[in-house]
């Protein structure tokens, strides 16, 4: 049986009976996160040490593609047995990924483990959310999940140097055997305390799980195209880009939960809120330090740097959402991330378009950070209040691919007009300006989350 509920107000996360599992499930998300940022500071040179420059950009774009996969695997057998099965079987296609990686002998190989290791961090993440919701009463959900945004950050901050180190004076093969040997560590701390996680006492209330397997191939499938239509030039791209947004857009729909696409009120509009706040913020985010560098001539480090504000105000705000978010409210929470962001992102657009100083972007890019922080968290734990033991892995399943469409289709998007618009002083203006309309439109569906939580 999970934990038993605890007094109002909640008792620490840190403490007995918690702190083991907050300590494993912190630290494998912290694992999965910096995973993600060291392979983007070392995969140039893994892919010129085994000479596979043709498979790079697959190399990211299919470890995204099944970890899709791997988010409605892991859903669906939660739903029937409870997280814990999906949890282990994850957790081993996440190490077995990343071992693959470390022994690949050329980049065949790599892309490989890359797509194994895929399948499992998707998986991990949504078994994670659902032992959250068994094992921590429900007052203090929203501090783990600030603690999971925590986890995401500090990796920014530390992960490239730390990879960038650790291939320059070992090698980088080390980078991927490390994080393995440290996932089995932290999956040791949780593993206790998922022995009393049983399964529902009913069936799961979402049927079809081979239908919504295929139609989670068929995303992928689309999702990995969509990635790769940057690399088709002129109109051919952006049709490319179109087929599979359409594809998307017509497997997805079973994968969500129903009133979606009219925007319904509660875990509906929770779910289209994630994906528009993702894709404006993770869109628009890889191009601030390009920026920075193309019109002010920062340093690559300098203009990295630029990020960090954003990274630590993320962090501040989303303990403070942990905290208060039940007193401040679904809605107030979602206008001010949504506003925060748009504020950010309204000083990009005017950067860029009338050649404002570089403190603007560098200073107003922590409004961003801090609208995120506020809101991301907060999704989380309202995706956990709208659902009942029968269905938590469905609903986070369909949160996180909200999350990851959200994102990846947005960088298609900019990335396809970026190119389009090289050379004619309105490149950096649209990225950000499309970025800026979907925070905007981020208000419609934050109006529309319920009063799940609130008191």
């Amino acid at each position: 049986m999970p934990l038993p509920p605890a007094p109002a107000g909640g008792p620490s996360i840190w403490r007995h009976p918690y702190l083991f599992t907050t300590l494993g499930a912190v630290a494998l998300i912290f694992l999965a996160a910096l995973q993600s940022l060291s392979v983007t500071t070392v995969m140039p040179i893994v892919a010129a040490d085994l000479d596979g420059e043709t498979l790079y950009a697959v190399a990211f774009s299919g470890t995204f593609a099944t970890a899709v996969i791997g988010m409605v695997a892991a859903g669906a057998w939660s739903d029937r047995t409870g997280p814990v099965a999906p949890l282990y079987v994850a957790a081993v296609f996440f190490v077995a990924g990343l071992v693959i990686d470390a022994l690949a002998v050329d980049m065949t190989m790599l892309v490989a483990g890359r797509l194994i290791m895929g399948l499992g961090s998707g998986g991990q993440v949504v078994a994670l959310y659902v032992v959250v919701a068994r094992v921590f009463p429900a007052q203090v959900q929203g501090r783990v999940m600030a603690a999971f945004s925590a986890a995401w950050i500090v990796p920014s901050l530390i992960g490239p140097l730390l990879a960038g180190a650790v291939t320059e004076y070992l090698h980088w093969r080390w980078v991927f055997a490390g994080i393995a040997a440290f996932t089995v560590l932290a999956f040791g701390m949780i593993a206790p305390s998922l022995k009393g996680i049983g399964a529902p006492s009913h069936e799961p209330q979402v049927g079809g799980v081979a239908r919504r397997l295929a139609l989670s191939a068929v995303v992928a499938a689309a999702a990995l195209a969509l990635s790769l239509s940057g690399e088709i030039e002129g109109v051919l791209g952006w049709l490319a880009a179109a087929g599979s947004l359409a594809v998307i857009a017509a497997a997805i729909l079973p994968l969500l939960p129903a009133r979606t696409m009219r925007l319904g009120r509660g875990l509906p509009s929770v779910v289209v809120l994630r994906g528009l706040i993702a894709g404006a913020l993770f869109g628009a985010e890889i191009y601030v330090p390009y920026l920075l560098i193309d019109r002010f001539g920062f340093s690559p480090t300098t203009a990295g740097a630029g990020l960090t504000v954003a990274a630590l105000t993320w962090a501040v705000s989303a303990e403070v959402s942990g905290r208060v978010g039940d007193r401040l409210g679904n809605r107030r929470i979602a206008f001010l991330g949504a506003g925060l962001l748009a504020v950010a992102l309204a000083a990009c657009t005017l950067t860029a378009a009338l050649g404002l100083p570089a403190w603007v972007p560098v200073a107003f890019w922590g409004f961003a950070g801090l609208g995120m922080g506020l809101v991301y968290p907060r999704l989380t734990v309202l995706t956990l209040a709208y659902s009942s033991a029968h269905n938590q892995g469905f609903n986070s399943s369909a949160l996180q691919i909200s999350d990851s469409m959200g994102a990846s289709a947005t960088m298609a998007v900019m990335g396809l007009a970026f190119t389009a618009l090289a050379g004619t002083g309105a490149d950096f203006t649209v990225v950000f300006g499309v970025g800026l309309v979907l925070a905007l439109v981020a208000f419609v569906p934050g109006a529309r989350l319920g009063h799940a939580r609130e008191t």
